[in-house]
């Protein structure tokens, strides 16, 4: 958890993904295996049953059914992490468990193309059990095993929000005018305004204040804003954001 991923957004604000290590990614992947192992039982008494029915039938009816259930398997071990990590966004039912996710190492969710690259690698870093992927994890700054250097990923610990977590900012019933024309601000610097202020709880102190003044900063040069203004940065962007939402609601 010490291990963390550092990306610069446009407005220079920095967000941090802490990196998912050797242990977290074992058991998600034992939970993955669990959920595999079930599904090849449930395929493999099937399989048996209409290999059976087929075979007093006809012999290459049963030798049809024995290939596709061998192919179904190899569709099982490796297209069970591509299909699932592409239509859950980067998720399995191991990693969100775990409360991990894979993104790209830019911060972005994952596509078709990196869910199935990196699982194709698979068959490589599993040689032998796993002791290429886990190798390679060792010697990455950012724990990456070969398939995720190849599609250009790392897999993120996912903070789960508490049961009686509460929004840290509620826009005021009556705004109290900020004194600043607010109405030079565009919707994006709006929007950046409000998003720090709803999700200020979730980071570090340091980072937190650091972003405040950041975006106070951002802003300063359109509403005239002094150094003196600007400390302390939350009032002043809780200001701005409630007398911004009153305006709007008057337009």
């Amino acid at each position: 958890m010490h291990d963390k991923l550092t990306i610069e957004t446009p407005e220079q604000i920095p967000l941090e993904f802490p990196l998912a290590g050797i242990g977290s990614r074992f058991l998600a992947a034992a939970v993955d295996s669990l959920v595999q192992l079930v599904i090849a039982l449930a395929m493999l008494v099937a399989g048996m049953l209409l290999f059976a029915g087929l075979f007093a039938i006809s012999s290459d009816a049963g030798l049809w059914v024995m290939g596709i259930f061998i192919l179904l398997l190899f569709l099982l071990q490796f297209g069970y992490y591509a299909i699932l990590e592409a239509l859950w966004n980067g998720q399995t039912p191991g990693k969100r468990y775990m409360h991990l996710r894979v993104i790209k190492d830019s911060g972005r969710p994952i596509t078709a193309y990196e869910a199935v690259a990196r699982n194709l690698m698979r068959i490589i870093d599993s040689i032998p059990g796993y002791g290429v992927g886990i190798i390679s994890m060792l010697l990455s700054a950012k724990n990456q095993r070969l398939g995720d250097y190849v599609a250009g990923t790392v897999v993120v610990h996912e903070k789960p929000l508490a049961p009686d977590a509460k929004v840290s900012w509620k826009p005021a019933q009556t705004a109290v005018p900020a004194g600043y024309d607010v109405g030079k601000l565009t919707p994006e610097e709006f929007q950046l305004i409000e998003t720090f202020l709803l999700r200020r709880e979730q980071l570090a102190t340091e980072v937190r204040h650091k972003m405040a003044r950041q975006i106070a900063d951002r802003i300063a040069g359109k509403l005239n804003l002094t150094a003196e203004d600007r400390l302390p940065s939350e009032p002043l962007l809780e200001k701005l954001a409630n007398e911004y939402r009153s305006r709007a609601q008057y337009r």
